[in-house]
């Protein structure tokens, strides 16, 4: 498959994790069986296509990103109880980036003020996002739960970037995940599941994060940092316009204008507009 159509396939499926993930829990389904069945889902077929490959999970310690993946897939799914799925995405999107910047900042990487300037105005954008409006406003809890899981999502992000074998990474972080949720059964075992709800648990699991996540690891490594952040800024924008198509979420006029502004300002802190400086 050409690069750009199989990068286009992948960032489509992480929008779709957003939609899945809000029509299963809007269905009746409860958010922690949901993420259960979900991760349980991306754990099999993380593990089948890094078997058929050959590679070999064991040996790694993988506690820490494990237990990022968990927490992003718990509040990521609470989130959608009442959040629209593009709102969701956004509030998503915006806090990895956010937090892989606190980071680099926090381990002393040098910034540069444009990328200060674009940062303060995604800031912006997400508070104007995120400010009660008359009629309807998100809710604070989820908000903040997404929130949440937009910098464990970071955090797994930077555990990723040392991980020399991204699918037996994935599939690994997967399976203790997985085993996670097992021990915590008792707070989510015999809680209300929909069939439907199961259906798109399994689709997120399996497709949108196993599938989705395999191709992203074919497409990234091919993509210079400028063009694979741009290409980023598609997720919560397409969230969102499927969400208003399929499950007739029309966003309000700030919102629209809030997630332009967080857009702009993310855009504006991580792409390289020139050649970088020898």
């Amino acid at each position: 498959m050409p690069l750009p159509l199989l990068a286009a396939l992948a960032f489509c499926f992480l929008a779709a994790n957003s939609l899945l993930t809000r029509a299963g829990v809007l269905d009746g389904t409860d958010p922690l069986a949901f993420a259960a069945i979900r991760v349980g889902a991306g754990a099999v077929v993380l593990s089948l296509l890094a078997a058929r490959r050959g590679i070999t999970l064991g040996g790694a310690r993988r506690w820490g990103a494990a237990l990022a993946l968990a927490v992003y897939l718990l509040g990521f799914s609470l989130a959608y109880r009442t959040l629209d799925a593009g709102l969701g995405a956004l509030i998503l999107f915006a806090m990895v980036q956010i937090g892989l910047f606190a980071i680099g900042l926090a381990r002393g990487e040098g910034t540069s003020p444009r990328a200060l300037a674009g940062m303060a105005l995604a800031l912006c954008g997400l508070a104007w996002l995120l400010w009660p409006e008359e009629g309807a406003s998100a809710d604070p809890v989820d908000a903040g739960l997404m929130a949440v899981a937009g910098l464990a999502w970071a955090g797994y992000s930077l555990a990723g970037r040392f991980e020399p074998r991204p699918l037996a990474g994935s599939a690994g972080n997967f399976l203790l995940a997985a085993g996670m949720f097992a021990l915590a059964a008792p707070l989510w075992l015999g809680a209300p599941v929909t069939a439907f709800g199961a259906l798109m648990a399994v689709l997120s699991g399996a497709v949108a994060s196993g599938l989705g996540y395999a191709m992203l690891f074919r497409v990234l490594p091919a993509m210079g940092s400028a063009t694979a952040g741009l290409a980023q800024l598609s997720v919560p924008v397409i969230a969102m316009i499927a969400g208003a198509a399929l499950l007739g979420e029309l966003p309000s006029a700030q919102t629209i204008s809030a997630a332009a502004l967080v857009l702009a300002g993310i855009a504006v802190a991580t792409l390289r507009l020139g050649p970088r400086r020898t």
